[in-house]
């Protein structure tokens, strides 16, 4: 099974094709771009670029897809998570504008390179549906109907109910042309059209530094160097910045369950509710059973129950999950895969896409999905493409990553975001989650201290501990462990260690410090 950013499997990975490997870079070479990340996010930059007559590059810390693009749920939505009357309070009606018209255009994009490149990747536009939950206010569904409207998206429609087999919503609206398809299909169709055109890909290459400028350079673990006129970081979250951008979003993990259900008892189309956490849901076709032949279910998907990465409890958001699912889908036969992947929230609701804030000129990123790493990942990648050939972009301010949104609401997000990070720190000075190591069963971990400072203990299936340092090389915080993805998580910024202390997403970009085992 391909290694990916945490223990559980999609059902991409499921049901889906093995993307294709490649070398790492263990030579110095020069090129126009080089693209850091192979996700959606990377790999459509490189595409889109490639198609501009440039030379690119494309490296990846793992393999391709290995990261959060594997582990989303592939909606394809302009329905934006926060809702189009906060995003018209942050940004007025031009910016909400803007934003529908930036993630509709992403689709259309999307789209655009299924077709052109023949991708069969299960691509369908279909109906998305935002309903209330029972304690909802309809007043809601007004007020987000009159924004959206204002917004550009005039044929978002009010209904008293869906008109939607297996699952009714009740009050609802109606979003037209959403889409959706299959992730890991798209990533190997993009990838051989990548191929196709002369692009590069180096897998298994992490980046360990960063440069900008006129020769912008980058230099991956091997040590061998690419020489670039630029840099786009497509990593979910930037690697190679410090504090800024850390400061201005936040990382959370979302979780997701694949259910089998009777082929075609629940209507093809999206579906969104409105609390806080919220949960989205959609249908996965399943075409071929393991032996070939039609099957006779599909994969209902369904996500939410979302926390602050290293701050909840991973198991109980999963279990909350299932039994929300299953309390609204009675036809559920069983519960096939069950994984959590990582979204990052940016305090005022939208992604970032360009120059990379105090940074050397030349070095761009695609970061803070806000949910909508599908759609956001192509439209940064529009973006950069634009900025990159000297074109005029639409959303370039909008997006752009040095941005300063001063409304209440923002600076409220921002600045609760940030206390928390802050009171994290507070546990450099507490005990730890058990007094003695034998307290730790097979197979899981937890931080222990030792004198001043604090350990992350991981206990193997054979009684074997491995220790490694539980401060975090990011910026200083204590890892948490998390039993449902065997993986020590930063509550600080997100970033996130496998069991041994390997780094699986930054911001950090190198591993937990390894600390001498007992011997036995």
């Amino acid at each position: 099974m391909q290694r990916t950013s945490a223990s559980t499997q999609s059902s991409w990975l499921g049901t889906g094709p093995a993307l294709p490997t490649f070398p790492a870079l263990t030579q110095n070479t020069q090129t126009d771009v080089v693209v850091v990340g192979g996700g959606i996010a990377g790999l459509t930059t490189a595409y889109l670029l490639l198609r501009e007559g440039k030379k690119v590059i494309v490296l990846e810390s793992g393999e391709l897809g290995s990261g959060e693009t594997g582990r989303t749920t592939a909606h394809l939505s302009n329905a934006l998570d926060d809702g189009y009357t906060r995003l018209e309070q942050l940004f007025g009606e031009k910016g909400a504008r803007l934003a529908a018209e930036s993630h509709g255009s992403a689709i259309e994009q999307i789209e655009k390179i299924v077709r052109e490149e023949k991708i069969n990747c299960d691509f369908t536009r279909l109906d998305g549906y935002l309903f209330l939950p029972k304690d909802g206010k309809p007043k809601e569904l007004d007020d987000e109907l009159a924004a959206a409207h204002r917004a550009g998206l005039t044929g978002v429609q009010r209904l008293a109910d869906s008109p939607t087999k297996g699952f009714r919503t009740g009050e609802c609206l109606v979003f037209p042309n959403q889409g959706q398809f299959h992730i890991l299909k798209y990533l190997h169709g993009l990838t051989e059209a990548i191929l196709g055109r002369k692009g590069q890909i180096f897998t298994n290459s992490h980046v360990t530094e960063v440069k900008g400028g006129a020769e912008a350079t980058v230099t991956v673990a091997t040590g061998a160097t690419v020489t670039a006129k630029a840099i786009v970081m497509a990593t979910n979250t930037p690697v190679n910045d410090r504090v800024v951008m850390h400061t201005k979003q936040a990382s959370y993990r979302s979780y997701v369950i694949g259910a089998r259900i009777p082929k075609g008892s629940v209507t093809l189309a999206l579906y969104w509710d409105t609390p806080e956490p919220y949960h989205y849901i959609r249908l996965q076709e399943v075409k071929e059973g393991p032996r070939g032949g039609t099957t006779n279910y599909d994969l209902l998907l369904v996500g939410g129950e979302d926390h602050k990465t290293g701050q909840g409890n991973p198991e109980e958001s999963l279990r909350c999950l299932e039994e929300w699912t299953r309390e609204h889908f009675p036809m559920i036969q069983s519960v096939d895969y069950r994984w959590s992947g990582q979204v990052q929230e940016p305090a005022d609701s939208l992604g970032y896409a360009g120059p990379n804030p105090l940074d050397q000129e030349n070095v761009y990123i695609i970061t803070g999905d806000s949910g909508h790493g599908m759609t956001h990942g192509t439209l940064g990648a529009l973006i950069i493409t634009d900025l990159i050939t000297g074109r005029q972009n639409p959303w370039a301010e909008l997006y752009d990553p040095g941005r300063v949104t001063l409304k209440p609401a923002s600076a409220y997000e921002f600045v609760r975001e940030n206390l928390n990070v802050v009171l994290e720190y507070t546990e450099l000075l507490t005990g730890g989650d058990v007094a003695r190591e034998e307290e730790i069963k097979p197979g899981s971990g937890a931080v222990l201290r030792e004198g001043i400072t604090k350990v992350a203990v991981y206990r193997d299936e054979q009684g074997q501990t491995h220790k490694c340092s539980a401060i975090c090389p990011h910026l200083g915080c204590v890892v948490h462990w998390n039993e449902l993805e065997k993986s020590w998580d930063c509550p600080c910024h997100g970033s996130r260690f496998d069991a041994l202390g390997k780094l699986l997403i930054g911001p950090a970009n190198s591993d937990l410090t390894p600390l001498q085992a007992p011997a036995g």
